[in-house]
């Protein structure tokens, strides 16, 4: 089993920036890889950016070059730096983890972007 807790949210204004973390718990030493992803209200969950345990990382061409995801396996804790935000960037963002026998995703956590 594996715990994601995830903290970072809120509401920000266009052009402006948001921190995500993840931190995992329980069978951590599985986790391969670690990520985020998004669903804004009608739409179904997409991917916005993962990464490996050995630093492989994966974006979203909607983010490339505005979001960064990075990983720091000493904490289990995985994070998005958002910039450049713009509305269409509005979502509930989920933290997933991967293990080969099953995904784990965090509670959701809620970003607005909206002047």
């Amino acid at each position: 089993q594996v715990q994601l807790v995830e903290s970072g949210g809120g509401l920000v204004q266009p052009g402006g920036s948001l921190r995500l973390s993840c931190a995992a718990s329980g069978s951590v030493f599985s986790i391969n890889p670690m990520g985020w992803y998004r669903q804004a209200p009608g739409n179904q969950r997409e991917l916005v950016a993962t990464i490996a345990s050995r630093g492989r990382i994966n974006y979203a061409d909607s983010v490339k070059g505005r979001f960064t995801i990075s990983r720091d396996n000493a904490k289990n804790t995985v994070y998005l730096q958002m910039n450049s935000l713009k509305p269409e960037d509005t979502a509930v963002y989920y933290c997933n983890a991967d293990t080969p026998r099953a995904a784990y995703w965090g509670q959701g956590t809620q970003v607005t972007v909206s002047s």
